[in-house]
């Protein structure tokens, strides 16, 4: 199982630098400057995460994280939440800090993903894992609201 959630965590950091990457040099071509360029721009980026997505199942099955499929639509949903956590974090200019937080994220995904898809994982860790995931979105609304005011 901890391996299985290594390689889980290894891909999927790899993967998230790679998007990270690739919507930033996707962006920086578009040169969106104006509202006239934004459908587009967010259509190239959904279409880079799809793409990654599919990759990235095929990607798991590869290093033996079976079922891959499953294991990346969990890690997606995963990222969603933790992307929204971020939001109440400080932010920095670093293009360094962001590549590192888009592997840290991801990999986090990825090993929570592999820990819940287990199948010699008893049920209720897989419950707790899941609300502990869920119950990050309203503390990090919370801090946020402490942070910014309402």
């Amino acid at each position: 199982m901890w391996r299985r959630m290594g390689r889980a965590a290894a891909v999927s950091a790899v993967l998230g630098v790679l998007w990270w990457a690739t919507v930033r040099l996707a962006w920086t071509g578009i040169g969106c400057e104006d509202w006239g360029c934004l459908a587009p721009a967010v259509g190239l980026v959904v279409v880079i995460t799809l793409a990654l997505l599919a990759g990235s199942a095929l990607a798991l099955e590869r290093v033996d994280v079976r079922p891959g499929r499953r294991v990346t639509l969990v890690a997606a949903g995963v990222v969603v939440v933790l992307r929204a956590v971020g939001e109440a974090l400080p932010s920095w200019t670093s293009s360094f800090a962001h590549a590192v937080t888009a592997a840290a994220t991801c990999a986090g995904a990825g090993t929570v993903a592999a820990f819940v898809t287990e199948a010699g994982v008893a049920r209720r860790w897989k419950v707790v894992t899941a609300l502990a995931v869920v119950a990050l979105v309203p503390i990090a609304l919370v801090v946020s609201w402490v942070r910014f005011g309402v």
